[in-house]
């Protein structure tokens, strides 16, 4: 399955045009590379995602084409999230 279609699959990202541009952007690594909207992702895959000021590490467990709004959160796993540094506002 393409990168960007996970993306939005999983609901990690809302619509597959903005996982296409945020993807083309190099905002988004799979396996440490720097990944384009339509690498290949595979069960197994270590997605990190840099989104503004935060960001997220994802292991990708199922890549089926449709997934319920329900069900998409078992399509992967968080490994690590946050925020970047310096990026803290009182």
């Amino acid at each position: 399955m393409r990168l960007d279609k996970f993306l939005k699959v999983s609901r990690l990202i809302k619509r597959r045009t903005l996982a296409k541009e945020v993807c083309d952007g190099g905002a988004v690594e799979v396996n440490r590379r720097p990944a384009k909207a339509s690498t290949e992702i595979k069960p197994g895959d270590v997605i990190t995602l840099n989104l503004g000021n935060r960001w997220m590490t994802v292991e990708v467990l199922a890549t089926p084409e449709h997934a319920p709004a329900e069900r998409a959160r078992e399509l992967y796993r968080v490994l690590a999230e946050g925020k970047k540094a310096g990026e803290d506002h009182l």
